[in-house]
């Protein structure tokens, strides 16, 4: 009688009722056999639950487990549990799948999520740097076929240098400017000769850390100048930059070379935040002084790589491979050393030496830079 009363209690008449009809529903999945499956199971659960208790409610199948003495007989094996879990994961995997398709609007746009976590999985491996705002390089390419291995340029930032400039060109100081220009940069020669002697890949190195400066600071101050005169500049913002990032380049690959030791380190902040600001000073206070100074300093570049190259043929600097930096900037052969890569770098001085010397005498002559062209594209 007790039990007949626990079958025709209301309520689990309708809950068994309700997990039944939920087990015969047509708008399931056909690709769903395993949520079927589970709910067939929790079905089970909650009418053994019922029935053990009178019918007072729903025991949940972890209660079941959690409760070994109980009387309803139906237990739950080790096989069994091992089912739940996995068609819950299942169950919920694909809950969140179909929320996915529903959200994006369609099949097509969730291939399209699931491609985008693909590649994001990829370039994870890969070390790259996944963007919110869908910002990344393209696939670059060798000549070759192989991937291009740098961010800091892009193959067609790379040239070749022109090693037919002339080397010997030397500005005569003769106005009261070029004297001081010229005394300076002599002056400033004599503590780099003392501290390197003929160390010449320590010496190229703190060098190139202090020609990058000039290019950035003038092109900076063209640039705001520009900015509080509404005035283009000729092309002079674009050409002083360029030299700034070519010197740069001449450092990375010196450092490839020459590894700086800890005090050279510290030397380098030294002169770099000392001259930095002198030579901003300089090009506030006399334009035309500081591009004089600048040309100046390039003569000496050369003179010291001319020694460097001295010392390959010697053989008292070995003539070790070049850097695969120096190989794809500079487009060298693959067999290419260290002397030919000294003799771009002392191309590119030779055209900075070139640039700085019009510009001074642009001012000389009482004009302004973007009044005169300026000599863009040799990089």
């Amino acid at each position: 009688m007790q039990r007949e009363a626990q079958y025709t209690n209301p309520e689990s008449l309708s809950l068994c009722f309700s997990l039944r009809h939920t087990q015969n529903r047509s708008d399931i999945s056909p690709k769903s056999e395993e949520i079927k499956e589970m709910k067939r199971f929790v079905a089970g659960s909650q009418a053994r639950g019922l029935i053990s208790r009178g019918g007072g409610g729903y025991m949940s199948t972890a209660e079941m487990m959690a409760r070994p003495g109980s009387t309803q007989g139906v237990m739950m094996n080790k096989q069994q549990s091992q089912q739940y879990y996995y068609w819950r994961s299942r169950m919920m995997s694909s809950v969140a799948e179909k929320s996915k398709e529903v959200v994006n609007g369609g099949g097509v746009e969730a291939i399209k999520e699931e491609e985008k976590k693909d590649k994001k999985n990829g370039d994870e491996e890969k070390g790259m740097v996944n963007s919110y705002w869908g910002l990344s390089r393209p696939s670059i390419k060798r000549p070759d076929g192989t991937d291009w291995p740098w961010n800091c340029f892009m193959p067609w930032d790379s040239y070749e240098a022109d090693l037919s400039i002339d080397l010997t060109k030397h500005h005569v100081p003769k106005k009261f400017l070029d004297k001081v220009a010229y005394r300076t940069v002599k002056l400033l020669r004599i503590p780099t000769d003392l501290f390197f002697k003929r160390r010449y890949g320590c010496r190229a190195m703190m060098l190139e850390t202090v020609a990058a400066v000039p290019g950035m600071v003038g092109g900076m101050l063209l640039h705001l100048r520009s900015l509080r005169k509404f005035q283009q500049s000729g092309g002079w913002i674009k050409a002083l930059l360029e030299e700034a990032e070519n010197e740069r380049m001449h450092l990375m690959t010196m450092v490839e070379l020459v590894q700086p030791k800890w005090y050279e380190r510290l030397l380098v902040l030294t002169v770099q935040g000392v001259f930095f600001n002198g030579f901003f000073g300089v090009y506030l206070l006399s334009p035309k002084l500081a591009h004089r100074i600048v040309g100046y300093l390039e003569e000496e570049a050369i003179h010291s790589y001319t020694e460097y190259l001295k010392d390959i043929d010697s053989g008292a600097i070995e003539n070790v491979p070049a850097p695969a930096i120096a190989i794809d900037y500079w487009k060298l052969p693959k067999d290419a050393t260290l002397k030919d890569v000294i003799i771009v770098i002392r191309a590119d001085e030779a055209h900075h030496r070139d640039v700085n010397h019009f510009a001074a005498d642009i001012h000389f002559q009482g004009k302004e830079l973007r009044e005169a062209p300026a000599p863009l594209d040799y990089h």
